[in-house]
């Protein structure tokens, strides 16, 4: 179904569901920032950051797994959308700091909500995934089984 028009002629992207009071020409940029702010290591630095401003190297400590490029990059994106702010103190050695901005505030309780989520279902999920990864290895050797039986006639 393509894009609706409210009253007013605004293309609306679409007629029903969570999307239509949302201008078609807004669409796209809302799925980039859902994307952005929805990404595990945006989520992680943005619930690491609750406590306060830290340093570079303290956030890297807390979030398990984020190579060094990856937290740059992060930090970089945060900050452009005004989710972080970055103060660097003329000290030395120089010293700099990450703090939430007003706007990665407002993100930190529902990102906090999401990460409880998934600590909650943790077991859960893995149970399904594990039963979903056996159900389509069985299915795969099911099917070379076949296809190798054609094969030979």
């Amino acid at each position: 179904m393509g894009a609706m028009q409210d009253g007013a002629g605004t293309d609306m992207a679409a007629a029903i569901g969570p999307c239509a009071g949302i201008p078609a020409g807004h669409m796209a940029f809302i799925r980039q920032i859902l994307d952005r702010v929805g990404d595990k290591w945006s989520m992680l630095i943005v619930a690491v950051l609750e406590d306060g401003p830290l340093r570079y190297t303290e956030l890297q400590r807390q979030i398990p797994g984020i190579s060094q490029r990856m937290l740059t990059h992060t930090l970089h994106q945060l900050r452009e959308d005004g989710l972080l702010t970055r103060t660097a103190y003329a000290e030395v050695p120089p010293r700099v700091e990450y703090a939430l901005a007003p706007l990665g505030r407002g993100l930190h309780e529902i990102v906090m909500q999401l990460i409880g989520w998934a600590a909650d279902h943790h077991d859960e999920i893995r149970v399904n995934r594990d039963s979903a990864g056996a159900a389509a290895s069985s299915r795969s050797r099911a099917g070379t089984g076949a296809t190798e039986a054609a094969a030979k006639r």
